[in-house]
């Protein structure tokens, strides 16, 4: 059985080190604990993850965040994977830094990334996990924030947290989407 995680984020080694680029670190996190390594294909990098007789196709879409519906999309139909095993990873301006919300559908929230997503695939009914990267910038300043890099403080707790976000990818593929959430929204 086929997943897809969609891990999103910006191409380039100006994002690298991005809030933004949380789901690309997840991506990363869950490849290197696995000894894998993502390939140049079209509309991302992708690397194939095996957990529990599941495999879980890892794409860092090379398509811009704003335009990440074209790699998912083309993901998802080269690998007929259906809706219901598509879980997208990215970072969240509304939660507090560390915390991660798995939810199987819901709005943009704002996220451009979401958003393409959603008109690209007709539909919202698609899961997602949620990083929290906190909400520290003043009025206007969103853009720099989320396109800023991690402070030191935050840097030091990042290793914690893209492991229990790469744990929680594993969830959703093992156990299910509502067994995920229990595990992954309960968690301290």
């Amino acid at each position: 059985m086929k997943y897809l995680a969609a891990c999103l984020g910006n191409i380039g080694p100006e994002y690298a080190n991005t809030r933004h680029n949380i789901g690309f670190k997840v991506a990363d996190t869950l490849a290197a604990a696995d000894g894998l390594r993502f390939s140049a294909d079209r509309y991302g990098s992708v690397a194939e993850l095996h957990h529990k007789g599941r495999a879980i196709i890892l794409l860092k879409p090379s398509t811009y965040m704003n335009l990440s519906g074209k790699a998912v999309s083309y993901w998802l139909q080269a690998e007929k994977i259906p809706l219901e095993r598509l879980l997208v990873v990215l970072d969240d301006i509304n939660l507090d830094f560390g915390k991660l919300r798995m939810r199987g559908s819901g709005s943009d929230g704002g996220h451009n990334g979401l958003k393409n997503i959603a008109q690209t695939l007709e539909s919202e009914s698609y899961a997602r996990l949620r990083c929290g990267v906190g909400s520290n910038f003043g009025r206007g300043q969103q853009m720099d924030y989320v396109l800023g890099e991690w402070t030191a403080d935050e840097q030091a707790l990042l290793p914690n947290i893209l492991n229990r976000a790469a744990d929680a990818v594993k969830a959703f593929a093992a156990i299910g989407l509502e067994r995920a959430m229990n595990v992954v929204n309960t968690a301290k």
